[in-house]
């Protein structure tokens, strides 16, 4: 099934899911046992430099999807810069992908407050945050508006390995689920 097409890096891209595949992501909140394909992207930077995916491929790749007004978000910002920064000799690369905001604003909320040492990217309509969405979570929201506060593990191959969802009751501020997984896998190399 097509699920979404998205315009990146002036190429249109097509995301296929099935609705089991992405299912399995809403029930598990953690290590997927059965990898899914991630969508591909290609976003711009606070620097304006395109920062396409594909150019990660032979790496772990940690993307947090964020606004400047989430306190969850904010709360795993430090987080995540340790994460960069305990795992950056292990091949892990760590992306935050900023959802409907301007620019300026993500430079001064995000940026200037945390001094991340990563790219921040700029999903200006949500179309590539709403990509990553289970297509049965929380259908009252926008599909964007799901993946808010959640964090995402590529592998080098291109594949969803750890997906987690906001849950305020639960809410794992220092990563260390995603690290759990994060440190199996690099240990099955």
């Amino acid at each position: 099934m097509i699920k979404y097409i998205l315009k990146s890096c002036g190429t249109l891209l097509v995301a296929l899911a099935g609705l089991g595949s992405l299912s399995s992501i809403a029930q598990t909140r953690d290590r997927l046992d059965v990898p899914i394909e991630a969508p591909q992207f290609c976003l711009p930077d606070l620097d304006g430099n395109q920062i396409d995916i594909k150019d990660y491929r032979g790496d772990f790749v940690v993307i947090h999807i964020a606004t400047t007004w989430c306190p969850f978000c904010n709360a795993e910002a430090p987080h995540l810069e340790e994460l960069r920064q305990a795992y950056a000799d292990q091949n892990v690369r760590v992306l935050i992908m900023d959802v409907k905001e301007s620019r300026e604003l993500v430079k001064e909320k995000l940026q200037d407050r945390f001094k991340f040492t990563f790219p921040v990217l700029l999903d200006m309509d949500g179309a590539v945050a709403a990509s990553f969405a289970p297509a049965d979570v929380l259908p009252d929201l926008a599909r964007d508006e799901i993946m808010l506060a959640s964090n995402l593990l590529i592998d080098p191959e291109g594949n969803i390995r750890f997906q987690s969802l906001l849950d305020s009751k639960n809410f794992d501020a220092k990563l260390l689920g995603l690290k759990k997984v994060l440190d199996e896998l690099l240990s099955a190399q």
